[in-house]
């Protein structure tokens, strides 16, 4: 009997032990999430490169003679620095345990001309898992409110919500380092060079974004802008291209469309019946703000573009707005790109292009 007694206990208390580890496994997963970016910014993993050039003439080598060359231990630290490097593209594996630098980043790191480095690193920012995502989403654009940018990053991007703070920190210094980023007063404006990198094809791009967007035969993208020249002819050679390569039916409001009769008629009714609208607000002017005024209280969602930040009333700072740079040789392209995947992100997510106090309201 009393053998019994003292056998129970010690039995319970080994199945206690076992039920605890798979909880514990449980957390650590679900606190890891999908933290698929680089672990560190692509400033501080240059050094690993770096280090294989300068004391093994850039030769293949191991991961340990790798921790040796850069002056570390070799171990899990190291091992997860290795793995941002892989994933910026600057080194590869050609065999388990080998590694080996890559052209991205001996041009990068021996430039033969005076712009090789920045656009090899430039490159490596968008070969870049998440951080590319989120470079290419935001580029051409202010970035966002920390608040906003943070829950941008949680609900469409899936960066785990304890690894936020770490993700901005990596994301701003990787873009620092590939003069990617200009700070413009209290505001941080993402460079889009996407034209002059190889490799980045917009179809890919458009399709990715507009995978979950139903876009009917029907649906119009009513343009407000001046109608005078130069900015008034960037609708044939601009906007209405990037709305048919959008799905969408464009529509503009001026005489020659309209023909006569009131062409305040004519506005209303185009802003009315349009499922989502473009404002071009260089210039500053009244008409355009005018009718951005009619869209924002319809609640409906607008792409705003400007050349100069000057021209964006404070009210709608806080709103995506497209800036375009017309000294740039590739500006058009450009701008008609990312019109086009403006539209289907707002027609994605409203509420990017949405008056914050207008989705409050609903």
């Amino acid at each position: 009997m009393s053998e019994d007694i003292t056998e129970k206990p010690a039995s319970k208390v080994r199945v206690e032990k076992k039920s605890s580890k798979p909880a514990k496994k449980r957390i650590q997963k679900e606190s890891s999430g999908n933290a698929a970016y680089p672990r560190h910014s692509l400033a501080k993993v240059l050094r690993v490169p770096e280090a294989m050039l300068a004391q093994n003439a850039g030769k293949n080598c191991t991961e340990k003679e790798a921790a040796k060359f850069v002056g570390v231990g070799y171990g899990g630290p190291f091992r997860l620095e290795i793995s941002s490097c892989l994933k910026f593209g600057l080194l590869d594996r050609p065999s388990s345990g080998t590694l080996a630098i890559t052209d991205l980043a001996r041009r990068a790191l021996r430039p033969q001309n005076p712009s090789d480095d920045i656009k090899a690193l430039q490159e490596a920012v968008l070969k870049a898992p998440q951080i590319s995502e989120v470079y290419e989403h935001y580029r051409g654009e202010n970035l966002p409110d920390k608040k906003f940018f943070e829950n941008a990053l949680i609900d469409k991007f899936k960066v785990p919500l304890d690894k936020i703070a770490d993700f901005i920190n990596i994301f701003e210094q990787s873009l620092e380092k590939a003069k990617l980023i200009q700070k413009i007063d209290d505001r941080t404006r993402v460079i889009d060079v996407t034209e002059s990198i190889p490799g980045q094809q917009e179809e890919v791009r458009l399709k990715k974004i507009g995978k979950d967007v139903k876009v009917a035969s029907d649906d119009s993208c009513f343009v407000m802008m001046p109608f005078a020249d130069p900015i008034g002819s960037y609708y044939e050679k601009i906007y209405e291209p990037a709305i048919l390569k959008a799905g969408l039916n464009p529509v503009r409001a001026d005489n020659e469309i309209f023909g006569t009769g009131k062409i305040m008629d004519q506005i209303w009714s185009g802003i009315y019946a349009a499922r989502i609208l473009v404002a071009e607000l260089t210039s500053r002017n009244p008409n355009v703000f005018y009718e951005l005024g009619l869209a924002h209280a319809l609640r409906k969602p607008v792409v705003l573009v400007s050349a100069t930040e000057a021209d964006v009333p404070f009210d709608l700072k806080h709103i995506r707005v497209i800036y375009y740079e017309m000294t740039d040789p590739f500006w058009g392209q450009k701008l008609m790109d990312k019109v086009s995947e403006n539209i289907l992100s707002a027609l994605k997510n409203p509420e990017e292009a949405i008056l914050p106090r207008v989705l409050e309201n609903k």
